[in-house]
C-alpha cells in the first residue's frame, strides 16, 4: 500500500528531517532513486491557538505581558523571551503558573483516582498512544528501580516525584494492554507504601483525550520522549510540551533532533542509543542477556516484576513480558535502560537548582516558535502545493 501511495502522490513528507532521511535510505531507497525529487521534508507542527493560548491561559496572559500581543499571532515573537530566562524576578513568575497549573492537575488526579500528589514535586510525564516503540515499559522499569533504591537508602535526600502516565492501546493490541496493567500494578505496590510516600507516586490517568492532555500538558515539568531512536516519525507531543515549558528527556528519535536544535542541549536531557547504532545492534542480534548481566539496577528489576512482586495475585503475568525483553529485545529496553537510569538522576540534580531549571523551562518556550503550524502550512503552500499564503501583520 505505501508504495502505492509514493507512486501515486506529487511529494512525499517525511515529517520530520529523520524519518524524511530514512524513508530515502531504506523504507523507499529503490523509488527515491527513480524519483529523487519526490520525497520532502516538511517538519511538521502544532497550533498554538489550542495549545498554549487555550490550554494554558495563564502562562499566554505571562507571555503577552512579557513580549506583547505579538505572541498571539507570530509564533516567532515566543524569541524575544529569552533575555528573560535571565531573569530571576520573570523565573519566578514563569514558574508560579507552572505550579498553579499543577495544582489543578493534583486536583484531577485526587478526583479520578483518590491519589493525592505533591504539587511541588516533579511531573515527570508521559502520555501518548501506548506501543512498545514508545517504551513506556522502559519509564516503568525506571520507576521501579527508583522504588528500590528509595526503600534500600530511605534515609537519602531523593527529588520528589510523580509519574504520570496516560494514553490508549488498540482493541488487539496484548503486549500494549500488558505493560498498561503492569503500569496500574506498580503504581498500586508503590503507592501505598509508606516507605516513599512522600517521595514517589505514579498515576496512570484514565480516557485519554485532547480535553485530559489540556489539562496534563501545561502542569508537566518533565516530558518523556523516550522512543527506539528512528522509529518515531516525528511527534507532536514533544512540541506541545516544550512549548508549555516542560524539559524533555528523549532519545535521538523524529523531531526530538530538532527541538534539541532550536532549543539547545544544555536545555534537553538527550540519552541512548542512535538510530545508527539501533540498526547495529539488531544486525548483531536483539538477545540482551549480556546487557542484563552488565546491569545489576536492571537485572533486580526484571527479576521483581518476573517472580510477581508487583502482581502477588498471579505471579506469572509478567514472565513473558520480561522473558521477552532478556531475548528479543527488538526495542532496546535493555540496551538503553543504563543510560536512560543515569539520565533521570542528572534530571533530579537539576531539579534541585531551581534557577536553572527554569531559565531552561523559559528557553524551551521561547525556542520552539519554528514548530508552529503555520509554519508548516507555510512551507506546504511554498513546496510542496504552490499555492500563496497569508501572513497576519
Amino acid at each position: 500500500m505505501s508504495h502505492l501511495a509514493f507512486l501515486a502522490s506529487h511529494k512525499v513528507n517525511g515529517v520530520s528531517a529523520l524519518h524524511t532521511g530514512l524513508m530515502r535510505e531504506t523504507v523507499f531507497n529503490d523509488l527515491h532513486n527513480l524519483f529523487p525529487n519526490r520525497i520532502v521534508n516538511v517538519t511538521n507542527g502544532i497550533t498554538f491557538r489550542r495549545w498554549l493560548h487555550e490550554a494554558n491561559p495563564k502562562l499566554t496572559r505571562l507571555l503577552v505581558d512579557a513580549v506583547g500581543p505579538r505572541v498571539l499571532e507570530h509564533e516567532d515573537a515566543l524569541a524575544e523571551l529569552r533575555p528573560l530566562a535571565d531573569d530571576a524576578s520573570f523565573r519566578q513568575r514563569f514558574s508560579a503558573v507552572n505550579y498553579l497549573n499543577k495544582l489543578t492537575l493534583a486536583d484531577v488526579i485526587r478526583r479520578e483516582l483518590e491519589i493525592r500528589v505533591d504539587p511541588a514535586a516533579l511531573f515527570d510525564v508521559q502520555i501518548k498512544r501506548i506501543h512498545e516503540y514508545k517504551r513506556q515499559l522502559l519509564n516503568i522499569l525506571e520507576t521501579v528501580a527508583l522504588y528500590n533504591a528509595i526503600r534500600a537508602q530511605s534515609m537519602n535526600d531523593w527529588t520528589p516525584r510523580v509519574k504520570i502516565f496516560a494514553g490508549k492501546a488498540a482493541a488487539s493490541y496484548h503486549q500494549a494492554k500488558l505493560i498498561i496493567k503492569l503500569a496500574h500494578d506498580v503504581a498500586r505496590v508503590i503507592n501505598s507504601d509508606p516507605t516513599v510516600r512522600n517521595i514517589l507516586k505514579v498515576v496512570f490517568l484514565p480516557n485519554y483525550s485532547v480535553s485530559l492532555a489540556e489539562v496534563i500538558i501545561p502542569a508537566a515539568d518533565l516530558s518523556e520522549q523516550i522512543s527506539t531512536a528512528g522509529m518515531e516519525a516525528s511527534g507532536t507531543g514533544n512540541m506541545k510540551l516544550a512549548l508549555n515549558g516542560a524539559l524533555t528527556i528523549g532519545t535521538l528519535d523524529g523531531a526530538n533532533i530538532e527541538i534539541l536544535e532550536h532549543v539547545g542541549a544544555d536545555n534537553m536531557f538527550i540519552f541512548g542509543l542512535t538510530a545508527q547504532e539501533v540498526a547495529e545492534r539488531r544486525a548483531l542480534g536483539i538477545d540482551s542477556s549480556a546487557a542484563i548481566a552488565a546491569s545489576p539496577v536492571l537485572a533486580e528489576v526484571l527479576d521483581a516484576v518476573r517472580s510477581g512482586v508487583f502482581s502477588p495475585d498471579e505471579r506469572d503475568r509478567y514472565r513473558g513480558l520480561i522473558d521477552s525483553l532478556r531475548y528479543h529485545d527488538y526495542f532496546m529496553v535493555c540496551a538503553d535502560f543504563d543510560a536512560y537510569y543515569a539520565t533521570q538522576r542528572a534530571i533530579a540534580t537539576r531539579w534541585n537548582r531551581p534557577d536553572e531549571w527554569w531559565r531552561s523551562s523559559i528557553l524551551n518556550t521561547a525556542g520552539v516558535g519554528w514548530f508552529s503550524s503555520d509554519r508548516a502550512i507555510r512551507e506546504y503552500a511554498s513546496e510542496i502545493w504552490h499555492v500563496p499564503t497569508y501572513t497576519p501583520p
